[in-house]
């Protein structure tokens, strides 16, 4: 991934949609990210949940968002995202592969760490490792995952991970987690192995902390939210403040952001507040050159029209952002 560089190119990548609510094949996900590779992307995002229950806040949103008032959201699942990446690998050779991002409550941190080492190796050091806390209460509770203090338990795991990947080898007793003499054999392809990004959106002050403690990327999540330039510089200096603040270099981290893309012809309807990125594919790519102005090196884009033809209707736009 691109040093946080305003003078260099804008990176962009791709958030596949691996969800659903109906029947998915496998091979529409690979189609999707072979139009993607041929259409100029330079990265593809994975999503890491499993099953989001009908009683998500977010389902309930998208289910409005439709145009249809008695829309009603049925329970979506995933398909899971490090099979996802390890199947991709091998198909498309070229492309950077990212989790955006993978929960650490999910699975237990030294098998996170043996996941990602290994995925890194079959794509041959191409992996970028998102972690979060999770967003989804509901999804821990429908696979009996505890929910108490998902910020210690966050940092706790991203530590040991970190440390595994980094090190090889932890031993660690606190609070959430125990491993006694946990090394990791075999090692990656990267001695240090993949970078970790960290993504926020109107972070707390633990947060930012954490942030600029541990992360070699940051993501500014506006997907649901504001994707103008003016939106990601507000989230992007909270986290430079953070470093100042923190002692970190800001030249050391690599700033990135997430939009979603409101693609002609989708029949999307931005939620009240909601700002996606539109317009022409001229006007798109100003908006995404404002990102770079910032020095965000790399924009993950969530498009509102699935398929290959979602993809074919936002390739304009990469055309026109690179000249």
């Amino acid at each position: 991934m691109a040093t946080a560089d305003a003078g260099r190119q804008l990176e962009l990548g791709l958030i596949l949609p691996t969800w659903t609510t109906v029947p998915l094949r496998w091979q529409e996900v690979l189609d999707i990210a072979k139009e993607a590779e041929a259409a100029g992307f330079d990265a593809l995002w994975v999503s890491d949940h499993l099953l989001l229950p009908s009683t998500n806040a977010e389902l309930r949103r998208r289910a409005g968002a439709t145009g249809h008032p008695d829309a009603v959201a049925e329970p979506e699942g995933y398909f899971e995202a490090f099979s996802v990446l390890a199947a991709l690998a091998p198909s498309i050779p070229r492309l950077q592969l990212g989790t955006l991002v993978a929960c650490t409550g999910y699975r237990n941190p030294f098998l996170l760490a043996k996941i990602v080492d290994t995925v890194d190796a079959i794509s041959e050091g191409r992996l970028v490792l998102g972690l979060g806390a999770g967003d989804s209460a509901g999804e821990h509770e429908t696979m009996g995952l505890p929910t108490d203090s998902p910020m210690g338990r966050f940092e706790e795991a991203l530590q040991v991970v970190r440390t595994l990947l980094r090190d090889g080898h932890i031993d660690h007793s606190g609070p959430f987690y125990t491993l006694r003499d946990a090394v990791l054999v075999p090692r990656g392809p990267r001695p240090n192995g993949p970078p970790i990004l960290i993504g926020t959106l109107n972070p707390k002050p633990r947060m930012r902390r954490i942030v600029s403690q541990y992360a070699d990327i940051w993501n500014g999540w506006l997907g649901y939210t504001d994707a103008s330039p003016e939106a990601a510089q507000a989230q992007s200096d909270q986290i430079l403040e953070a470093c100042a603040e923190h002692g970190r270099d800001p030249s050391t981290l690599v700033r990135t952001t997430a939009v979603r893309v409101n693609v002609p012809g989708s029949g999307y309807r931005p939620a009240p507040g909601e700002r996606p990125l539109s317009g022409s594919p001229e006007e798109m790519a100003e908006m995404l050159s404002g990102h770079a102005a910032l020095g965000i090196a790399h924009v993950q884009v969530a498009l509102t029209m699935g398929g290959r033809e979602g993809v074919q209707a936002f390739e304009p736009v990469i055309r026109s952002l690179r000249g």
